[in-house]
């Protein structure tokens, strides 16, 4: 196993006691990176592998860091193999609170719901606080639910992390980008995009504030600025 000496990602994004310091040390450029690898890593499992793999378990806790905050996925007992020919899976509720799609009330499962809990992480990250703060206000409570007044608001900027807000002053495109993103991705599972459409708007997203090599196998299956509901502002493009 390849060691990752930078832990999960929940200790440098969430604000702790122990981890607070280390979290004000993730820049906006960092940040951009973790997200884009991620994406990257989910589209693999979904449209490279022989069997098409759902993770069913994305969230921090579940994305490691090696010494140059690349990040790797881990704990796989919960995923599932989806054959290329089988359209979902029939499953029991799995996953962690907050990262559920809606769909997994109905039990029939695709890896769009991997898309979901993406679009939860990517707000996380931006945002540097959990889906689920039970100290806020009841309506700033969910962070799905603030995204949503801050679109039609037309202020979901106020929503980053206040420890790199001088940090994205000089990034707004791609930190208003990466919101609408991330809201694009927690649509009805019927509107979500895949993640080779995702990896390719993020591409485009922060091709200006990150090095990658762009993704010569992902192909985009997808119209990337497809229909978004209101609150999403425009897909990306």
């Amino acid at each position: 196993y390849e060691f990752m000496p930078n832990g999960s990602l929940d200790r440098w994004i969430f604000p702790s006691r122990a981890g607070r310091e280390a979290a004000s040390s993730l820049d906006w450029p960092t940040r951009c990176k973790i997200i884009l690898g991620v994406a990257k890593g989910l589209c693999y499992l979904h449209e490279d592998c022989t069997q098409r793999i759902a993770h069913l378990d994305v969230k921090p806790e579940n994305i490691l860091l090696d010494q140059r905050f690349n990040p790797k996925l881990s704990d796989f007992g919960l995923a599932k193999l989806i054959d290329r020919d089988q359209s979902h899976v029939n499953t029991r509720m799995r996953g962690t609170h907050g990262y559920l799609a809606p769909e997994w009330l109905s039990a029939i499962i695709t890896e769009k719901v991997d898309v979901y809990s993406f679009g939860v992480v990517v707000l996380e990250i931006v945002c540097g606080r959990r889906n689920l703060v039970r100290s806020q206000p009841e309506v700033d409570m969910l962070l799905v639910t603030l995204l949503k007044r801050k679109a039609e608001e037309g202020r979901v900027l106020d929503l980053v992390d206040d420890r790199i807000k001088e940090d994205t002053r000089r990034h707004v495109e791609s930190a208003t980008k990466l919101m609408q993103i991330a809201g694009w991705c927690l649509q009805d599972h019927r509107q979500r995009p895949s993640m080779s459409v995702v990896v390719k708007a993020l591409e485009d997203a922060v091709g200006g504030v990150v090095e990658f090599q762009p993704s010569g196998v992902v192909q985009c299956s997808g119209n990337a600025s497809g229909p978004l509901s209101s609150w999403v502002l425009s897909g990306p493009r």
